[in-house]
């Protein structure tokens, strides 16, 4: 077996960022994707690209979607699928005949995964967004940021990443467990302002018992406490540190040098400012890879800061395979003891590569294949 959801089959309409990175991650898992993509995607000249990590583990068929025979083809793929997976606004499945009514009256067990940025309903559904949009309004970005400082954008992660796609991937798993056992599916509305905001539910419930104010930097987890940040060394590189309790504090103290008894109380956030100067001073003192020296390996809850290049050679990943043959490619993750994924299957070599194998292995003979190309249905 390659992974825990080894034949299981997903269609997925092509599209962007969230999208791609759900079905990324079920597709790891050893899940049988195939997208659908637009014609105008495939290459007049068709050539071998670079294996895409982005797009390991799928296949990809090109249909014209606006087409007939090209709407009838993915309703013949979706009859002999276990879900089917699309990012496109609110209506525009409907209109194109792939909506979730149509299709769970074709095949009763289909789990239909729906992924937007406002969700189905609201007043926003109907309209474009980007990821910095929604975790706008979950409250995520007015959160981060330095005290007396602008919020901080969050490279899509909390969005479209964590809040969407992953929250997606998540709800096809649950929905395919739970067809197992009825043998009935459902429609998953994953909105990235609803994963967005289930993610912060901590932080709601801190919100709410005045452990977490509204001022930026002044709180125990956004960079206020001096004991969770992140300082400048002397080479102008940067380490972490989080001992939030008490006896990982009095290590760190120790190991740099600090007599406690001379230093504001660890939770007197009145004089953090002053703790942070203190703190600051000391770390600017040594290089990042002197820190390292001191207080890797230790409990001292303590990181060196890495680009992304760095993370790669750092030995605690290299030792963990956690990127694949030394690339800048993401393992799969979690870690399955028996059924592991697998980050080497394949990518397309192209949109629309694998159209003829794909109909053929799903029951459609060549005469129907060249039938629908030469109409134009595929490609």
């Amino acid at each position: 077996m390659n992974g825990p959801l080894h034949g299981i089959r997903i269609i997925e309409l092509a599209g962007l960022g969230a999208l791609p990175y759900g079905s990324l991650r079920l597709a790891d898992m050893g899940a049988d994707i195939i997208r659908v993509e637009r014609l105008a995607d495939v290459p007049n000249d068709p050539a071998p690209r670079p294996r895409s990590s982005w797009d390991r583990g799928r296949r990809s068929i090109a249909v014209d979607l606006k087409h007939p025979d090209g709407i009838a083809t993915v309703l013949r793929l979706v009859d002999q699928a276990d879900a089917f997976l699309e990012s496109f606004r609110p209506g525009v499945v409907e209109r194109l005949g792939l909506g979730p009514d149509v299709l769970l009256a074709r095949n009763r067990r289909l789990v239909y995964g729906r992924l937007t940025g406002w969700g189905q309903q609201g007043p926003l559904a109907p309209t474009a967004g980007h990821s910095l949009n929604y975790e706008s309004i979950t409250g995520v970005i007015r959160a981060i940021g330095p005290r007396g400082g602008p919020p901080v954008p969050l490279l899509q992660i909390i969005g479209d990443f964590a809040g969407g796609g992953l929250s997606l991937a998540y709800g096809v798993v649950c929905a395919l467990f739970e067809a197992q056992r009825t043998g009935l599916g459902q429609v998953i509305d994953a909105a990235m302002v609803d994963g967005t905001t289930a993610l912060l539910a901590p932080f709601f419930g801190m919100a709410a018992s005045g452990m977490h104010t509204e001022e930026m930097g002044s709180n125990l987890f956004d960079g206020g406490a001096p004991f969770y940040a992140v300082y400048e060394t002397a080479d102008a590189k940067y380490v972490s540190v989080a001992p939030i309790e008490p006896h990982f504090y009095a290590l760190l103290l120790d190991k740099i040098g600090l007599d406690p008894s001379g230093l504001p109380a660890q939770y007197d956030r009145e004089r953090w400012p002053e703790l942070r100067e203190i703190l600051a001073d000391v770390f600017r003192t040594k290089s990042r890879d002197e820190w390292c020296a001191i207080l890797e390996g230790t409990d001292a809850c303590f990181a060196p800061v890495l680009t992304f290049a760095e993370a790669r050679e750092y030995p605690h990943n290299v030792e963990r395979d956690s990127f694949v043959d030394g690339k800048p490619e993401v393992a799969v993750a979690p870690r399955l003891s028996r059924t592991p994924g697998d980050p080497r299957r394949p990518s397309p070599a192209y949109p629309g590569a694998d159209t003829s194998s794909v109909l053929g292995e799903l029951g459609f003979d060549a005469d129907a294949i060249d039938e629908l190309r030469s109409s134009g249905a595929i490609r």
